[in-house]
């Protein structure tokens, strides 16, 4: 899995480098606050858990209605446990990239709502899980091992006031985070972003 994501990362970029010439590609730096758990296997007594991300992408414009983003992420996810007296808290960072379609409603001059779908790629790249005094690795054979590749289907809904990007959006996992009964990510946030 390591390497079909790094693979498609690379031929992204190279798409990213030959449609970067093209007067219909515009750019994008976000930043936000997620609110993640988990969903589905065994997720009784999980509660949400706050986090950030931070990244940019490209915007490929088809028409003035319908275009292709790209964008690559630095994002936090996770859960936390509250109702045993260690609290667990899981702290999962990932490499994201998502690749939304994007669908262009203009409603004044510099006014537009987007809509956005489409799907995600995450790689996770650090994470540290507490239980109690204890602090040991998110991923990887040690630790609680949680599996490192995550995808699945993004949605989203934001404002573009003129340069400005302020959206709302949501992922559902659908990848097992785990072997057997194991729960998915779900990840909701709040973002605002500035368009170049």
């Amino acid at each position: 899995m390591k390497k079909l994501f790094l693979f498609v990362v690379i031929l992204l970029l190279g798409n990213v480098v030959v449609m970067a010439q093209d007067s219909k590609v515009s750019w994008n730096v976000k930043a936000g606050i997620n609110l993640s758990n988990w969903t589905g296997g065994e997720t009784d007594g999980t509660d949400a858990k706050i986090g950030f991300k931070v990244g940019g992408g490209m915007e490929y414009a088809f028409d003035k209605t319908w275009s292709l983003q790209p964008s690559l992420f630095f994002t936090t996810k996770g859960t936390k446990e509250t109702l045993i007296p260690e609290n667990l808290t899981v702290n999962q960072v990932y490499l994201e990239l998502p690749v939304n379609v994007q669908a262009r409603v203009p409603v004044s001059d510099n006014l537009n709502m987007l809509f956005a779908a489409g799907p995600y790629f995450g790689y996770g790249i650090a994470g540290k899980t507490s239980y109690g005094n204890v602090k040991d690795d998110t991923f990887g054979d040690k630790g609680l091992g949680l599996k490192r590749f995550d995808a699945g289907l993004g949605f989203g809904v934001s404002f573009e006031i003129s340069q400005i990007i302020l959206g709302l959006d949501g992922q559902l996992g659908l990848t097992k985070l785990g072997d057997g009964d194991a729960p998915k990510n779900i990840n909701f946030g709040l973002s605002v972003g500035y368009k170049f």
